[in-house]
């Protein structure tokens, strides 16, 4: 493969983690969250930090830790609150976490940014791919599981569930925190693809709505829907960037428009209903 190929492979990998890291999350429970921007850059200032002390696969799994502590205390405090408190809580982390690390750097290294340790581009991908394989692992795991199915409940009924006994805070807190566990390795192994990280690449608030968008225009229902939606939406942010510049930001929102008043369930949620349809005239055939 190509370096070019390698490296736009890389970008939809690291879309399909982030997108379906949060439909882990977001999906079962109702809770709309837009924190994944802290979490990844969390991930992105673990390697400016450690990138020339540890190799590539110990830098994701601290990434991770990192993002996984940070999304369990956070959690704990905010997931007491409900529908838009906690998507506002959420994106707001982003914008403290930005400033914060900002304030650090110019206080007390009397810099903006730090320069990241660069590693081979196939290296990455690779890397990328094993933590998606095991990503896709988790969450089937998961959906099979008693886990699963308590999160099932918190989004279905969240005082019925903890009626019957579900402790719904830890569980909403658990699932979080493992979503963020993703996002966070995905960070620190883009971050080697960067020479220069500062706080506004690393927690750029794009990184949150992104993985938003693309789970919408996949699909939530299933987990191939996030799949589709990253690598369509991954693949027509390159095309769009490198041939409309200008325009491309335009028409992601026109196709998100689109999207949400006619394809409501997404990409996944118009094959089923083209399937069904296509099964009843089989039938009446």
């Amino acid at each position: 493969m190509s370096q070019y190929t390698v490296v736009l492979l890389s970008s939809i990998i690291m879309y399909i983690v982030l997108a379906v890291s949060w439909t882990m999350f977001s999906a079962p429970t109702g809770y709309v969250s837009l924190a994944t921007a802290a979490f990844f850059g969390a991930g992105i200032y673990t390697t400016a930090f450690l990138g020339e002390f540890i190799p590539l696969p110990l830098l994701m799994l601290v990434g991770g830790i990192v993002s996984f502590v940070l999304a369990f205390l956070v959690g704990a405090i905010t997931l007491r609150l409900r529908g838009v408190y906690f998507t506002i809580f959420t994106f707001g982390l982003v914008e403290l976490l930005k400033n914060l690390v900002l304030w650090f750097e110019i206080k007390f290294t009397h810099v903006r940014g730090r320069f990241v340790v660069s590693i081979d581009h196939t290296t990455v991908f690779w890397s990328l791919l094993v933590l998606l394989a095991l990503l896709l692992v988790a969450v089937a795991l998961i959906k099979r599981s008693r886990f699963g199915r308590a999160l099932q409940a918190v989004g279905e009924s969240e005082d019925a569930a903890a009626h019957i006994g579900v402790n719904t805070t830890l569980v909403k807190v658990t699932a979080f925190a493992v979503s963020a566990f993703a996002a966070g390795a995905a960070g620190a192994a883009m971050a080697t693809r960067w020479s220069y990280i500062d706080p506004g690449i690393a927690f750029n608030s794009l990184m949150s709505f992104m993985p938003v968008l693309m789970a919408i225009f996949g699909g939530m229902r299933k987990t191939a829907g996030p799949v589709i939606g990253a690598i369509l939406f991954a693949y027509l942010e390159e095309l769009l960037i490198t041939r409309f510049p200008s325009l491309y930001m335009i028409i992601f929102g026109a196709i998100m428009v689109g999207v949400i008043l006619f394809l409501p369930d997404g990409i996944m949620g118009l094959v089923t209903k083209l399937t069904r349809r296509g099964a009843k005239t089989l039938e009446h055939s």
